[in-house]
């Protein structure tokens, strides 16, 4: 059994796969990425499985995940950014 689910492009030569399956005779949820290139194109290693017993859990925790879970609160993007123009600085000041 295996049913596509979606495909996300992660760059032009690597997807992200999700799919159901039933890989070793066990049903789950296999995340994977897919590379098409010249030197090879299929699956590769990198990539996750849940078991069909822990899918629940799984999608409750996505489901938690709020787009604003995503935004960079404006503060720590400017003291990021004064870290990486004057990072002598920074380091001198947390020394002290």
């Amino acid at each position: 059994m295996e049913k596509d689910i979606d495909k996300i492009e992660k760059n032009p030569e690597t997807d992200i796969v999700i799919r159901i399956d039933d890989f070793g005779g066990r049903p789950g949820l296999t995340i994977r990425e897919f590379v098409k290139s010249e030197r090879y194109t299929g699956f590769t290693k990198a990539g996750t499985r849940i078991p069909a017993d822990k899918f629940e859990t799984f999608k409750a925790a996505i489901n938690s995940i709020q787009a604003d879970d995503f935004k960079v609160e404006e503060e720590n993007l400017e003291e990021n950014q004064q870290q990486t123009l004057n990072p002598k600085e920074n380091s001198e000041k947390k020394e002290m």
